[in-house]
């Protein structure tokens, strides 16, 4: 077994493990949501996924008022979208989104986790052309005719479908993530979890070493408060 593919479950697993950063990230994904669509998640596709993110993390939902609610109030924090590209060791394009009330300090940050794991720091699309951007929803398999639904969520905007041993997962263009949801809600389906990703068009393959230096930069980034998600091509399979 691979080390891309071991970190892959490390990952995973350190995500449930830090549920109190798991729950300050969810915080300010709703906060960003509330801020470009209003508090209403009725009418606000992307508050509706943070919602749903929040209770696939077991977020109380007191939390999750309490989050929409300080979104509305004079007191909110001020959160922007600020997405930093660049290069890892070994030449694989990293993509870092962050939600932060300080740009200063966020890409003051960034730029020390990449110079000190072997990369560089990039400028505005020097790497974003290297992935697709897509909405990912997940969903449990069993209970459900997937080649039926492939073939009607195909009218919403479907994309892909991969099917795993106990979820299925539908790919979508981000910009038909509403959409998408819609049909899955209309349909009594509720997903497990519902992100926007990016997507590498192509994935470099690593040796193990060049894989741990690799690591090392992404476990800083995503120790950060600032940063919400990392994406990358490094080939992450077995």
């Amino acid at each position: 077994m691979g080390r891309a593919f071991e970190f892959r479950k490390e990952r995973k697993m350190k995500r449930w493990a830090g549920m109190a950063k798991t729950f300050t990230r969810i915080g300010r994904e709703i906060a960003l949501a509330v801020k470009a669509g209003g508090p209403n998640a009725e009418y606000n596709s992307r508050l509706r996924m943070a919602i749903q993110n929040a209770k696939a993390a077991n977020m109380p939902k007191t939390n999750v008022e309490s989050a929409i609610k300080k979104a509305q109030s004079k007191e909110a924090e001020n959160f922007q979208e600020v997405v930093y590209e660049g290069y890892a060791a070994h030449g694989v394009a990293v993509l870092v989104e962050t939600a932060t009330d300080n740009p200063t300090r966020t890409v003051a940050n960034v730029r020390m986790y990449f110079d000190r794991c072997s990369g560089a720091l990039g400028t505005a699309n020097s790497v974003s052309f290297m992935f697709h951007h897509k909405a990912v929803f997940k969903v449990k398999a069993e209970g459900r005719d997937w080649d039926e639904l492939e073939m009607e969520l195909i009218d919403a905007g479907l994309d892909e479908m991969r099917r795993e041993e106990e979820e299925v997962v539908l790919y979508t263009d981000f910009a038909n993530f509403g959409t998408m949801q819609k049909a899955l809600e209309d349909r009594k389906i509720e997903p497990e979890s519902a992100q926007l990703e990016w997507i590498p068009t192509l994935s470099k393959k690593l040796s193990d070493t060049e894989v741990d230096q690799v690591i090392k930069l992404i476990d800083r980034l995503e120790d950060d408060d600032d940063v919400l998600n990392v994406f990358h091509t490094m080939d992450m399979s077995e």
